[in-house]
């Protein structure tokens, strides 16, 4: 079961309400590859409690003057650093229990 957080049911006018971006710019953070909504059946976006944190930090990076393509190159290497970090837990999960790879 995923946590709370990463559920998408939130829909693109909630979120502006959040954050304080117009959803004009939400959509182009989404166009830029900095988030990334679910679709409803309708084509309505859906999106995270995770996805309105990432929101803030984008725009409080824009505040600053980060570029949006700056912004993405750090998101993936945060992601990279993640998958590492998973890979090693799991690896030595693995080896301590003696399970399959």
């Amino acid at each position: 079961m995923s946590a709370y957080k990463d559920k998408k049911v939130i829909t693109i006018g909630i979120v502006s309400e959040l954050t304080g971006l117009s959803e004009r710019k939400i959509r182009y953070y989404e166009e830029r590859g900095l988030i990334f909504p679910d679709r409803s059946k309708r084509g309505t976006r859906k999106y995270s409690f995770y996805d309105v944190e990432q929101l803030l930090k984008i725009a409080d990076k824009r505040e600053e003057g980060v570029q949006t393509n700056e912004i993405k190159q750090e998101l993936l290497n945060e992601q990279t650093k993640k998958d590492i970090r998973d890979r090693m837990i799991r690896g030595q999960l693995n080896a301590h229990f003696k399970l399959p790879k």
